[in-house]
């Protein structure tokens, strides 16, 4: 399976911020927010990873991350998104890199306390369809929103008034190489994008649509409250750690 990390767009929710900089790459804690997706691709065990940026600082994510040494990576590839066409349209991308394997898509700006790895090998398993991540949250409205029925999702409403469910779609996939012909039958939203819930709603259509719940916390950080909050529970969670290593060690004396 490969791997690829959203990280286009203006960032125009965090305007004056992103005037000089990509979203991704604003500081979340104390790594750039484009190190979190990239960690959990890799410790999920995914090493062939692509990052799909765009503006006028695609530049800036060469400097920062090279081949990707610093997750322990031989290589990182790299293509650009010119404009804001939506998730779909940036992943669309990813088709030559893909190259008919499995893809684990995570978004840019999603921050998560756990791991993928589970989900990551049912897929493998699952080997066709999709898989995605669902997440209980008590503002269901501000996502994209599975209905269940069974152990089954029969629907992804975006943004809904009136929830179905509380389980919000979270911005990680897994796709089987179908998916790049589901994107080209897609027709721009009244934003005027390529949808990713179009996208994933096609997969329900075949009934080859899975999920998986996940575990921990999970946030984005493309809004100034969401940034604050990723980086205090990234600090919370690091203040945990090093807590429980302590105690380890003092009882280990």
């Amino acid at each position: 399976m490969k791997g690829v990390v959203l990280a286009g767009g203006t960032g125009s929710r965090l305007s004056p911020l992103t005037k000089i900089t990509n979203k991704h790459l604003l500081p979340v804690y104390d790594r750039p927010m484009i190190y979190y997706p990239i960690q959990t691709l890799v410790d999920a065990g995914i090493r062939d990873i692509m990052i799909v940026t765009g503006g006028r600082n695609a530049g800036d994510f060469l400097r920062l991350l090279g081949n990707g040494k610093e997750f322990g990576l031989a290589h990182l590839n790299y293509s650009y998104q010119e404009g804001e066409g939506g998730i779909a349209e940036a992943l669309a991308l990813a088709e030559h890199f893909a190259d008919g394997d499995t893809i684990c898509v995570i978004l840019g700006d999603n921050i998560i306390e756990g791991s993928i790895r589970g989900a990551v090998e049912a897929f493998e398993r699952q080997g066709r369809g999709a898989r995605i991540l669902l997440k209980e949250v008590p503002d269901a409205e501000r996502f994209g929103v599975a209905e269940i029925e069974g152990d089954r999702i029969i629907g992804i409403e975006e943004k809904p008034a009136r929830p179905k469910s509380r389980y919000a779609v979270t911005g990680i996939y897994m796709y089987d190489s179908t998916v790049f012909d589901k994107i080209r039958t897609l027709v721009p939203s009244e934003r005027g994008e390529l949808e990713i819930t179009d996208v994933n709603n096609a997969y329900i259509r075949e009934n080859a649509m899975t999920f998986s719940f996940l575990e921990g916390w999970w946030t984005d950080a493309g809004t100034f409250d969401s940034l604050l909050r990723a980086g205090n529970l990234v600090a919370q969670t690091r203040r945990a750690q090093a807590a429980r290593a302590q105690a380890v060690e003092v009882a280990g004396r």
